[in-house]
C-alpha cells in the first residue's frame, strides 16, 4: 500500500468517525432548538394537584384566567424558593424545567425586588411558561409587579414577560409576607448568589 493511500485511508476513517460523533449529538442540539409543545389545562391542573397536594384548590382558577390572555403554556417549571423583604428584598430558587417535546432541565432563577414589601417567605412553586420560543429562551430576565398578602401559608399568582414570553409563578409557601413590589427574576443555567 502507498503513502497515499495510507493517508487516503486515515481520512477516510476521520471522515466517518466525525459524521458519526456530529450525528450523535444532532438530536440533542436539534432538541434545544425546537419550539415545545403546549399543554392541555387538564395536564397542568394535574401536575400542579400533584406537586401542591391539596392546597392547589384555586389552581384551576387561576390556570383558566392565564389560558384566556396567554394561551396554553408550553412549558412549565417545578421547584422550591425563598425570599425575603425588607422595603427591598431578594429572592433565590431552583427547579427543573418540563416540556412536552424537548426535554427537561435544570433551571435557578434570582432576583430583587424593591416596594412597599416585608417579611420572609419559603414556597413550592410551579411557574408557567407561555409562548417560549425555544428552550434555551428562559434564560432571560421577566419584570413584573408581585403583590403578597398571607400569614403561615397561602396560594399566590404573579405574571412575569419579556416581550412575547411569560412566566406565571405560582407560589404556595409559607411565612409571613405583606406588600406590593417591582420586581424581576433572572433564570440561569447555573447557581449564583447574584441576584442583578
Amino acid at each position: 500500500m502507498s503513502a497515499w493511500q495510507s493517508s487516503s485511508t486515515r481520512r477516510d476513517l476521520f471522515r466517518i468517525a466525525a459524521t458519526a460523533a456530529a450525528s450523535a449529538a444532532l438530536p440533542g442540539l436539534a432538541r434545544a432548538s425546537q419550539r415545545p409543545e403546549a399543554y392541555s389545562s387538564g395536564e397542568i391542573v394535574e401536575n400542579g394537584h400533584r406537586f401542591f397536594g391539596s392546597i392547589s384548590r384555586g389552581l384551576a382558577e387561576g390556570l383558566e384566567q392565564a389560558n384566556k390572555k396567554w394561551g396554553r403554556p408550553n412549558a412549565y417549571v417545578l421547584g422550591q424558593e425563598a425570599s425575603g423583604a425588607f422595603i427591598g428584598g431578594v429572592r433565590y430558587g431552583e427547579g427543573e424545567m418540563f416540556t412536552r417535546n424537548a426535554g427537561r432541565q435544570r433551571v435557578f432563577w434570582q432576583g430583587p425586588s424593591i416596594g412597599f414589601d416585608a417579611g420572609a417567605d419559603g414556597d413550592r412553586t410551579m411557574m408557567l411558561v407561555y409562548n417560549l420560543p425555544e428552550v434555551g429562551a428562559i434564560y432571560r430576565r421577566y419584570a413584573g409587579v408581585n403583590g403578597s398578602a398571607y400569614l403561615v401559608g397561602g396560594l399566590g399568582f404573579t405574571a412575569l414577560n419579556n416581550e412575547e414570553v411569560v412566566v406565571m409563578p405560582v407560589r404556595a409557601g409559607l411565612g409571613a409576607r405583606l406588600g406590593l413590589a417591582l420586581s424581576y427574576l433572572k433564570f440561569t443555567p447555573d447557581s449564583t448568589w447574584n441576584p442583578f
